[in-house]
């Protein structure tokens, strides 16, 4: 079998985890007959570029010197805010040749400028999916979720992100034993979906600042079974129920219906791939009720039921 190749771009500014993350993965897949990668890095002129971070990366050769590959990646990192107009030019100039392209966190703003976006749905990192937008209104930009696809183009949210994107290209390349074998040697899920929001719960909502409202957030996360109600969790916060929800979505962002929706659902997620409990019993411990509830919420939030969700991302047989 023909070794697909993967050139990753460098320069100056680079978030080295977008670049090592999915080289790590990549390279992994060669432990495995006919599965290997040809990995392949270059900057502008060849030369050693420095990192974000201030780690320097020596690449295989410079852009002007490389061969077509079948997957063109791009990383993101501080670099990407005032990219060299010549990289964005060689961007534009040969992204066309590789037969997948790919961007990792704000490597979406590189392939933005060049053109290669536009009229795709695409991720980036959160931060900036705002400024994407608004700089190139013909991307269609999904802050939500950790990767998309749109045919040949693939783009990530931050950082490790970029990881369980490219588990998914091994996947599609060469099976799920393969990636899941690479996840496993890299201490990661294989598991994450591509439409998984790209924070939990309790990293969306800020974190009150009153302690009454803190205690509450943590209630609700260690019990999503309990009766999470506003009157109920104003209680807890000594509040009114009015007073409590007025205060709760002014100190973390989010009505307390919405952050317990969230966790309820984040907690069934766990529990669909990590156990073998039936269905039934995951709907009643997550505070759903009912399976047609779970799965009416499951629907909503993935596009997908929690029967099927287990089915793709679970580690070991369930009792449904």
């Amino acid at each position: 079998m023909t070794q697909r190749s993967v050139l990753v771009v460098l320069f100056d500014g680079v978030q080295s985890l977008d670049v090592t993350g999915p080289v790590e993965v990549f390279a992994g897949a060669s432990h495995f007959p006919g599965a290997g990668y040809e990995l392949r890095t270059a900057s502008l002129d060849g030369a050693p570029v420095r990192t974000g971070s201030g780690l320097t990366l020596v690449p295989d050769g410079g852009l002007a010197d490389a061969e077509p590959p079948h997957t063109l990646l791009v990383p993101g990192g501080e670099g990407t805010r005032n990219p060299d107009p010549a990289l964005v030019d060689w961007l534009r100039d040969h992204a066309a040749h590789a037969e997948r392209l790919v961007s990792v966190c704000t490597g979406a703003l590189l392939l933005a400028a060049a053109g290669l976006l536009d009229g795709h749905r695409v991720t980036t990192h959160w931060t900036v999916c705002e400024h994407l937008a608004r700089s190139y209104p013909a991307v269609e930009v999904d802050p939500d979720p950790i990767f998309v696809r749109d045919g040949r183009l693939a783009t990530s949210a931050g950082v490790t992100a970029g990881i369980d994107l490219a588990l998914a290209l091994v996947e599609e390349d060469h099976g799920r034993d393969i990636a899941l074998t690479i996840a496993r040697h890299l201490v990661v899920f294989l598991r994450r979906p591509g439409n998984q929001a790209q924070f939990s719960a309790q990293l969306t909502a800020q974190t009150a600042r009153r302690e009454p409202l803190r205690e509450v957030q943590h209630w609700i996360t260690e019990h999503p079974g309990d009766d999470l109600s506003v009157e109920a969790l104003a209680a807890r916060a000594r509040l009114s129920p009015r007073h409590f929800a007025r205060a709760f979505q002014a100190e973390t962002g989010v009505t307390p219906g919405r952050y317990v929706d969230r966790v309820r659902l984040e907690h069934a997620r766990r529990l669909l791939e990590d156990t073998t409990d039936g269905i039934t019993g995951i709907s009643r411990a997550c505070g759903y009720g009912t399976p047609e509830a779970m799965r009416r919420a499951f629907t909503k939030a993935l596009g997908t039921a929690p029967a099927e969700y287990r089915r793709r991302f679970r580690t070991q047989p369930a009792i449904d």
